[in-house]
């Protein structure tokens, strides 16, 4: 069905507020967009993050009257009488079919490809990774995913276990698995994220070989020959003394989810016990990597 979308301008410290007049006057949901197109980032426990400058945006159905909606929101103190605004129509598409028609096989490195179910598999003879998008972060779309897919596959993986921390969708511990891993071990913090990394290892026939725990159920002292951490900067700062223990000595050590300049600070809190490889980039992302010291 068609919808007509109405943007205001706003601040963080008001967008909240503006977001409950929105649904008071008819809105069925209320977006923000930084008005400088500036990422944020994942929020702290019962935080909400905002920019300084943003625009809040309702969804309203195509018959509402928006004379009326204006109207009632002239009477908000944010607001006031004349309010700037902008009211747009949004074309009626089939979302779900559009997402799809976009959404391709893609390669990373040399062997591998990340292939959605309803795309025919390019190359039968690479390693393919039957994935669709779900509950869980984690399609090879994002440069972070793309960097440590492309960093697994120039690994020698053959007979050696990986761990996988935060494995949201289980993409790549179900990569690692296919290039030759014997065993994976995937750790999140959302009980989702596990059922669907279940669920993707089981439709890429190695679910026998990955093994999936919430961090309280995880088996003490557990190692592995490669560790992957695809999750955000502050964390992977906070979580240092947990991973650093994961590898064996000479064993390999991924970090991803890191914007470029966050990269000094995480590598501050590995150095000391791994030989760090210059860090990678892309698209202001990157990866640091790294082996084990004796």
């Amino acid at each position: 069905m068609p919808w007509i979308q109405l943007k205001i301008n706003t601040t963080g410290n008001d967008a909240e507020t503006l977001s409950d007049a929105l649904i008071e006057s008819g809105a069925v949901s209320v977006t923000f967009l930084d008005t400088h197109d500036n990422p944020v980032f994942e929020p702290l426990p019962g935080e909400t993050l905002l920019w300084g400058d943003t625009d809040a945006i309702g969804l309203y159905d195509a018959e509402t009257d928006m004379a009326a909606v204006i109207a009632m929101l002239e009477n908000e103190p944010l607001l006031g009488k004349g309010f700037a605004h902008k009211i747009e129509q949004l074309e009626d598409k089939d979302w779900e079919r559009e997402w799809m028609d976009n959404f391709h096989p893609m390669r990373f490195g040399q062997r591998l490809w990340i292939c959605p179910s309803w795309r025919d598999v390019p190359d039968p003879t690479a390693v393919n990774v039957m994935l669709d998008p779900g509950l869980a972060f984690g399609t090879g779309t994002h440069p972070t995913t793309a960097m440590c897919l492309e960093w697994l596959d120039g690994l020698d993986l053959e007979g050696k276990t990986v761990i996988d921390f935060g494995c949201g969708s289980g993409i790549l511990a179900i990569a690692a698995l296919k290039l030759g891993a014997a065993q994976a071990i995937g750790i999140d913090i959302d009980p989702q994220a596990i059922q669907a990394s279940r669920d993707n290892a089981q439709r890429n026939g190695v679910s026998e070989r990955l093994s999936l725990y919430l961090p309280n159920d995880q088996p003490d002292n557990l190692s592995a020959d490669v560790v992957v951490a695809n999750i955000l900067a502050g964390p992977l700062r906070e979580l240092a003394p947990l991973i650093s223990v994961l590898p064996v000595t000479g064993g390999h050590l991924g970090l991803s989810g890191i914007l470029a300049s966050q990269s000094q600070g995480v590598a501050d809190a590995y150095q000391g016990l791994f030989e760090l490889d210059p860090v990678a980039e892309k698209d202001e992302w990157c990866r640091i990597t790294g082996v084990k010291k004796a």
